[in-house]
C-alpha cells in the first residue's frame, strides 16, 4: 500500500510491531524516519506474504465480485454501494487519529463490513496481529469479528476480546507521539542489532555504559539495578553479590555472580571460568541442519542435514539433501539411515550440535511422521541420547566478552575460536534465501552453483562446531 503523506502523524496498525518491540523505534519512525534497506530475507518474506495475499484474493474472486479501492473516498463509495468484497481498502478517522489499510473488507449478511487480512503467521494470537485487526474493527465502528487468513490455510476470527489490547496500544502511541524527545529505553541484543536505528542509539548506550548491553541483563533488570545505584557496567563490575537484592530476572547467588563477571568481561575482554566440565567420550560427529519454514503447508522442511566426520577436514563433510518439501519424508528417512550407519560404525557416538534446534527438529519430524517409537528416534531423544548440545557447557562454564552466545558470536571472535566462514554474508536466513533461489532457478548449471554455496555454508557450520570443541578442550586442558 503506497504511503499517503497526509497520514504520517496518524496511528497506523502497522505501528503495532514497532510498539511491541521498542517504543523508541515508534518515536523515531515518526520523527526521524529512515529508508530502511530491505535485506534479501525480508524481501523473501514480503514476496511470500504477497503471494499468500494473491492466493486469498483469487479464492475470494471465485466466490464474490471484488473491486479494488484506490482512495479513502473510493472505499467509502464502494461500501455505500454494498460491494461484496473491497480489496486494499483505506480507512481513516481523523478525529481519533487512526488510519488503516486492511487487505479486504467483506460484506456481512447484515450489510456491515468485516475487515480481513492475509497473514503468513500460523497463529492469530500474536499481539501485533490482534492490534492490527482490532484497529480495523474500530475504524469500521461495528462489532463484527475481523477475519485472518493464516498461512496454514485456517481462517481465524478476532472479536471484542482484543479491545483492551487495542486500547493500550492507542493510549501508548498517543503518549509516545506527544513526547518532544525520544523515550528512554534499554538495549536488547536480539532486537537492536536488526533495527534500522541501531547506529543512532548504540553510541548513547555505550557512552552511558548501560548495563543492558550485557548478556543476560534484561531491560527490567537494568531498571531495578539503577534504582539501587548500579546504573553502569563499571558499577556492576565493582559490586558484590551480597549487595545486590533480588530483582526481576536476576535472583540468586549464581545469576548475580555471573552478571558481575559478565560486566568485568565486557570491560576487560577476559574469559572467566564458572565451572569445569567433562566432555562426553566417544567419536564426535558434528551435526547441523538447514531448514525452510516458507513451504506451502508452513511445515518446516529440512533441506540439508550436514555432518562432519573424522578426520574433520573439509573433505570429511557428509550430507543429505532434498530439492523440495515433496521429498521431505525421504530426507527424514535418509537422515535416520545415516545415523544408524554411524551408530554401527562407531561403538560410542557423540552427535555434537549447537543450540537446541537440532534436537527439537528431530522431535518435530518424529511427530510429523508418527515415528516417536522408531528405535533410532527413541535412541536420539532418549536418556542415553548421542546428541550433545555444545551451547550448554559454554553457558554453564564460561563468561565470555560477548553480547550474544551464538555459534558465530563465539567462533568469529578473534580472541576466542577465531574461525571465519568462507562466505562472510552467509547465515541461516541467507541459506533460506539461497534455497529459494535454488528452487526457482531453471538453469541446471546455475542451480548446482547455488546448491554448492549452501553446502559450503553448512560445511563451515559443522567445521565451526568442531573448532569450538577443540578450543573448549584446550581451554580446560
Amino acid at each position: 500500500m503506497p504511503t499517503d503523506p497526509s497520514t504520517k502523524n496518524l496511528i497506523k496498525p502497522s505501528d503495532a510491531a514497532a510498539w511491541i518491540s521498542c517504543i523508541r523505534r515508534v518515536w523515531l519512525d515518526k520523527h526521524l524516519a529512515t529508508e530502511a534497506t530491505i535485506d534479501a530475507f525480508s524481501q523473501l518474506l514480503i514476496d511470500a506474504g504477497l503471494e499468500h495475499e494473491a492466493t486469498i484474493l483469487a479464492k475470494l474472486k471465485n466466490q464474490h465480485p471484488v473491486i479494488q479501492a484506490n482512495s479513502f473516498e473510493h472505499t467509502r463509495s464502494l461500501m455505500q454501494q454494498g460491494v461484496p468484497v473491497i480489496y486494499q481498502a483505506r480507512l481513516m478517522d481523523e478525529r481519533e487519529g487512526l488510519v488503516g489499510f486492511p487487505d479486504f473488507l467483506i460484506r456481512h449478511e447484515s450489510g456491515q463490513y468485516q475487515p480481513a487480512d492475509a497473514k503468513l503467521s500460523l497463529s492469530e494470537h500474536k499481539k501485533a496481529i490482534q492490534i492490527q485487526l482490532g484497529i480495523y474493527r474500530r475504524l469500521l465502528t461495528n462489532d463484527l469479528p475481523a477475519i485472518i487468513f493464516l498461512g496454514d490455510g485456517r481462517a481465524a476470527m478476532l472479536g471484542n476480546e482484543v479491545d483492551p489490547l487495542v486500547d493500550g496500544f492507542i493510549t501508548g502511541m498517543r503518549s509516545i507521539l506527544s513526547m518532544p524527545q525520544p523515550p528512554i529505553v534499554r538495549y536488547s541484543h536480539s532486537k537492536c542489532r536488526i533495527c534500522p536505528y541501531n547506529d543512532h542509539c548504540a553510541a548513547e548506550f555505550e557512552t552511558k555504559e548501560d548495563v543492558s548491553l550485557l548478556y543476560g541483563i534484561h531491560g527490567q533488570t537494568a531498571d531495578h539495578l539503577a534504582e539501587i545505584g548500579i546504573a553502569t557496567i563499571t558499577q556492576l563490575a565493582m559490586s558484590k553479590v551480597e549487595s545486590i537484592p533480588d530483582v526481576p530476572y536476576l535472583k540468586g547467588h549464581k545469576r548475580k555472580h555471573r552478571a558481575i563477571l559478565q560486566a568485568k568481561s565486557f570491560l576487560t575482554g577476559k574469559i572467566f571460568q564458572l565451572d569445569r566440565t567433562v566432555l562426553p567420550k566417544g567419536t564426535w560427529i558434528h551435526f547441523d541442519i538447514e531448514d525452510n519454514a516458507l513451504t506451502p503447508t508452513r511445515e518446516r522442511h529440512v533441506y540439508l542435514w550436514g555432518f562432519l566426520v573424522p578426520a574433520y577436514d573439509r573433505e570429511n563433510f557428509e550430507y543429505i539433501w532434498t530439492d523440495d518439501e515433496t521429498n521431505d519424508y525421504e530426507g527424514w528417512k535418509s537422515f535416520l539411515q545415516k545415523i544408524e550407519q554411524y551408530r554401527s560404525q562407531f561403538s560410542v557416538l557423540v552427535l555434537a550440535h549447537y543450540s537446541n534446534h537440532e534436537r527439537a527438529t528431530i522431535k518435530q519430524y518424529a511427530a510429523r511422521y508418527a515415528m516417536e517409537n522408531h528405535p533410532t528416534v527413541m535412541w536420539l531423544l532418549g536418556d542415553n541420547s548421542p546428541l550433545y548440545d555444545m551451547q550448554k557447557p559454554i553457558l554453564d562454564c564460561l563468561v565470555l566478552p560477548l553480547q550474544g552466545y551464538g555459534l558465530k558470536d563465539i567462533c568469529k571472535h578473534p580472541d576466542l575460536v577465531n574461525f571465519q566462514w568462507e562466505n562472510k554474508d552467509s547465515g541461516s536466513q541467507w541459506s533460506v534465501v539461497q534455497f529459494s533461489r535454488f528452487q526457482s532457478e531453471i538453469n541446471f548449471i546455475e542451480k548446482q552453483k547455488i546448491k554448492t554455496e549452501i553446502l559450503n555454508y553448512n560445511r563451515d557450520d559443522v567445521i565451526a562446531t568442531r573448532q569450538l570443541e577443540v578450543w573448549f578442550r584446550r581451554l580446560f586442558s
